[in-house]
């Protein structure tokens, strides 16, 4: 009897079992699925499983199995099942997540050795252009800064047209170049000839100094001309800034008042050019970057800058070369210098686009800082404490500037868009009306 019991018993825990599909746990053969359907196939792999060993145990007992659904797993059972489809799943995601946190560390990598790479040919190009202006015998400021532009307009040249790598810029007719980017040009040329003659009569740690007041003299300019909100906070910052060049300036041990002068017509020309881009070629919405920029700026710069080398610095130059020989010229040391110069602003074309304005504006002040310090040790150019401690200020101010500016942007994008986006939000609910 008990035998026959047994054997009808086997024989119907044998039609269960083959009318259960065969559901196996090796779902990452089915490599097509997402990570949410992969989960999903876990889970019902797991209740098959625990169907077949409701079954099992039932027969064991000598009870027979009634119904068609599997008895569901307990609570505690169905939680373990949970946490390790979870843990699978986790599992499987790990490998995207650490390839995303590589993306994100490998971006921040590059990035950061752009802004080296910046900071490394713009100290070079202003430690080039002393030592030729100073050491190396051509004290010509005027003559250098025509070879920049002369070579970095027919880089640029075959860049755009030749060899077209980068794009040049449709809005730019003849009636935009002449009264939009002349006058632009214009005072690109001053400020480089003041620059680079201010290089002659002071020493790189100073005019870096002195370079700390060119936040200050846009923002006045600005505030004049109503570009430019006046508040008391940003009159105070400006006040730190002036007060800091100011002490640095009283404690420079080899003060020359025209090179002071004109370092600081530099600054002022610097800052109504900068001015003058925001105004005109902003609303033009001409989009140029430093390559496009130097293809249409570059010529009319050597064009301006024909008047003053005839007459301040040519017949110098023909003297120094034909009579005295007292004047170097290499045409390879000046091809070096272009080449240094151009692959600067080759290299804020590519660094626009990856970092933002306050990395580059805090940047700048590194850069500063860099310079000060390897310039006293070349040019063993003295620094006084006086110096140090009026720099610091001043770099202070300029760096709490750079990031009140930018977050008072970021501010005024993040009202913008929710406002765009409650106006979008009342369109929808007036077109359901």
């Amino acid at each position: 009897m008990m035998s026959s019991v047994s054997l009808t018993l086997a024989r119907a825990l044998a039609q269960r079992r083959a009318a259960v599909p065969r559901v196996g746990l090796d779902v990452d053969a089915t490599p097509h699925l997402d990570s949410f359907a992969r989960a999903r196939a876990r889970v019902a792999a797991l209740v098959v499983v625990t169907a077949r060993i409701s079954d099992a145990i039932g027969a064991a007992s000598f009870r027979p199995y009634r119904g068609t659904r599997a008895r569901r797993p307990r609570r505690g059972r169905r939680r373990a099942n949970m946490s390790a489809a979870v843990k699978a799943t986790s599992e499987n995601d790990a490998p995207a997540a650490a390839r995303g946190a590589e993306r994100v560390i490998a971006k921040a990598l590059a990035d950061n050795a752009f802004v080296a790479l910046w900071i490394f040919v713009s100290a070079l190009v202003i430690l080039f252009n002393k030592y030729i202006l100073t050491v190396y015998g051509f004290p010509f400021p005027v003559a250098l800064t025509m070879t920049h532009m002369l070579f970095c307009s027919s880089l640029a040249f075959v860049l755009v047209r030749v060899a077209k790598v980068v794009p040049a810029s449709d809005g730019v007719t003849r009636d935009v170049y002449a009264k939009k980017i002349v006058p632009i040009a214009a005072l690109f040329a001053t400020s480089l000839w003041a620059s680079n003659t201010a290089y002659v009569y002071l020493s790189v740690a100073f005019i870096q100094m002195l370079k700390a007041l060119s936040p200050v003299t846009v923002y006045t300019i600005g505030c004049v001309i109503g570009i430019e909100q006046y508040t008391h906070k940003r009159l105070a910052n400006m006040a730190v800034v002036t007060v800091g060049v100011m002490i640095a300036s009283y404690g420079e041990l080899n003060f020359n008042a025209f090179g002071f002068f004109v370092q600081l017509v530099a600054v002022v020309v610097e800052a109504c050019r900068i001015v003058s881009v925001q105004l005109v070629l902003g609303k033009a919405n001409l989009k140029l970057n430093s390559i496009t920029t130097l293809y249409y700026v570059s010529p009319m710069c050597f064009v301006f800058l024909i008047v003053p080398f005839a007459f301040l610095e040519l017949p110098k130059l023909a003297y120094g070369l034909e009579i005295t020989h007292s004047i170097h010229f290499s045409a390879g040391v000046m091809l070096a210098n272009a080449s240094c110069a151009f692959a600067l602003n080759a290299i804020i074309y590519l660094l626009i686009g990856r970092t933002s304005a306050l990395t580059l504006n805090i940047s700048g002040v590194l850069k500063d800082i860099i310079l000060i310090a390897i310039s006293a040790v070349i040019f063993e150019s003295p620094i006084s404490s006086t110096q140090l401690i009026g720099s610091c200020i001043a770099f202070s101010g300029v760096c709490y500037y750079n990031y009140r500016k930018v977050s008072d942007a970021l501010a005024a994008a993040a009202v913008a868009a929710t406002e765009q986006s409650s106006k979008a939000q009342a369109s929808k609910g007036a077109d359901k009306l």
